[in-house]
């Protein structure tokens, strides 16, 4: 267990692959954690997970309402981009916040230009410049 960043919050780290097989004990870990230290915030550093699915969404919003309903709250630590990716497009990213998730514009259009990837459809009577 690394050192936490604040006393009213926890670190622990999940390795490999997560199967369904793992998540009771897994929420059973957060619920211990919360009790025993009386913690309100736990950081699930997930970096070293591999070949995130379905199932290891299944698992981390699980864990997040085990988190809750014990009045704290979980939040993903070193999430790869496959895993942000699937919480992105499972509308999860507001209930499993992770803190590479901000995802900002890469630049901005400049006065009179449109912002990358949107063209402008012509006028067919118009001749070509």
């Amino acid at each position: 267990m690394a050192a936490a960043p604040n006393p009213s919050t926890i670190v622990f780290a999940l390795r490999g692959p997560i199967e369904s097989k793992d998540i009771r004990v897994m929420c059973e870990r957060v619920g211990s954690l919360l009790d025993s230290t009386g913690t309100d915030h736990v950081i699930c550093d997930v970096g070293a997970v591999v070949n995130p699915d379905a199932g290891t969404v299944e698992a981390l919003t699980r864990m997040q309402l085990t988190a809750r309903r014990l009045g704290g709250q979980l939040q993903l630590r070193g999430a790869c981009g496959e895993l942000r990716e699937l919480l992105t497009m499972s509308g999860l990213t507001d209930v499993l916040p992770c803190d590479e998730l901000r995802l900002e514009a890469s630049g901005q259009a400049e006065q009179g230009e449109q912002a990358g990837g949107v063209e402008e459809e012509g006028d067919p009577a118009e001749p070509i410049a």
